[in-house]
Order: C-alpha cells, then sequence, then structure tokens
C-alpha cells in the first residue's frame, strides 16, 4: 500500500508534470505547458485534503499556499515569470518562519500542537507544554530546518533559472522533490525529538505547569 502511494506521488509530483512539459511546450508554448503541468499536484493536493479531512491549521496553511501560488502563476504572464513568483513566494513563506523564530514563537510548535490535536490531546495543553522555555528551544531547531531548507532550495531555483532560463523548470521539480524528502526526514526527526524530550516533562513527578513555566 505504501509502495502503491509512492509511486502515485512520483507520477503525480514527476512523472505527469514532465510529461505535459515536453510534449505540451511545442504546441501550446511554454508558459502555458507550465501551467497545465501543474494541474495534476494541485488536484492530487486537494483530493488528499478532502479524502483525509484535513480541516486544521495544517491543512488550510497548504490548501491557502497553493491557492496563493495558483493565482500568481495565472497571473504571471510568461514561464520565466512563473519560475521567479515561485521563487518569491517561497522566499516570503521562509521570512515567515524566520519572523516566528525572531518572535519566539516559531511555526513548528503550533505544528506539533495540530498534530497532537489529531491525536486527541488538547491544543492548550499541548501549546502550554511546548511553549515552556526550554522546550521552545527545541522548536526553534526544527523552524531552523524549515528555515534552512527554503533558503537551499530557493538559492538552487536563482541559480538554475538564471544558468538555464525556462528549461530549468523540470530540474526544479525534481531538485525540490529531492531535497523535500531529504528535509521531510530531517524535520520528522526533529519533531519526533522535540516532542519526546517536551512529553518526559509530563512525566516527572511533583513537577507543577506553574513552576516549569516560570523556569
Amino acid at each position: 500500500m505504501k509502495i502503491n502511494y509512492i509511486l502515485l506521488e512520483l507520477i503525480v509530483y514527476l512523472g505527469l508534470p514532465y510529461f505535459i512539459w515536453t510534449h505540451g511546450r511545442g504546441f501550446i508554448g511554454d508558459y502555458y505547458a507550465m501551467l497545465l503541468s501543474t494541474i495534476p499536484a494541485i488536484v492530487y493536493t486537494i483530493y488528499r485534503f478532502m479524502k483525509d479531512r484535513q480541516f486544521n491549521m495544517i491543512g488550510f496553511f497548504i490548501i491557502s499556499s497553493l491557492m496563493l501560488s495558483s493565482i500568481l502563476d495565472l497571473l504571471a504572464g510568461s514561464a520565466i515569470q512563473m519560475l521567479w513568483n515561485s521563487v518569491w513566494l517561497s522566499y516570503a513563506f521562509t521570512s515567515i518562519y524566520i519572523f516566528s523564530m525572531i518572535m519566539q514563537k516559531p511555526l513548528a510548535i503550533y505544528l506539533a500542537v495540530e498534530f497532537m490535536y489529531l491525536q486527541g490531546y488538547s491544543r492548550e495543553k499541548s501549546k502550554k507544554l511546548y511553549f515552556m522555555k526550554g522546550n521552545v528551544k527545541l522548536f526553534q531547531f526544527v523552524t531552523a530546518i524549515f528555515v534552512i531548507r527554503g533558503l537551499l532550495m530557493n538559492s538552487i531555483m536563482v541559480w538554475l533559472i538564471i544558468d538555464h532560463g525556462v528549461d530549468a523548470f523540470m530540474h526544479l521539480i525534481i531538485v525540490r522533490k529531492a531535497l523535500g524528502i531529504v528535509f521531510s526526514g530531517l524535520i520528522f526527526i526533529g519533531f519526533l525529538f522535540a516532542g519526546n524530550k517536551a512529553m518526559r516533562l509530563v512525566k516527572e513527578p511533583n513537577i507543577e505547569w506553574s513552576k516549569l513555566e516560570a523556569e
């Protein structure tokens, strides 16, 4: 089942875009071929959103990002501008993560809270736990991984666009997918470490929440 899921994702995010891009650009031009190649991923993401009933902050963040990206694609007017728009949008999202770290409210905490809520835990209690002084540093580290991912991906995107122009499109899809897999693993490990570290506090006897918050 998991293998089928992986194969489906490879087809949707790599196979179909490659087919549409390589076979369509000669007939309808670079821009429209690029636009059409994004449709499979959009449809699949919405399908997964509805199927998994991700009606939470994470789900709506994904859908909102997808909608914003699609609007920018439609407004781009050219293939090269469409590529640059994806770079600027990615930088904007990365800056949000950076800002959350500066404000000492790392987005990783809110993502963890939503995940724990899906497991049946109270949002308020999870937030209270994760925002304890020692735990915030752990989630700052996880958020930093998101930032590094964004900066690295964006830097590679800029280099490829400058070097290859619109021909960088498929390179970008492959690179983003490959780096996405690598960083997803790192982020998962980061969340696992931070979450386990935080949960240890709950199991420690004779520790009051108020005292922990004051530390």
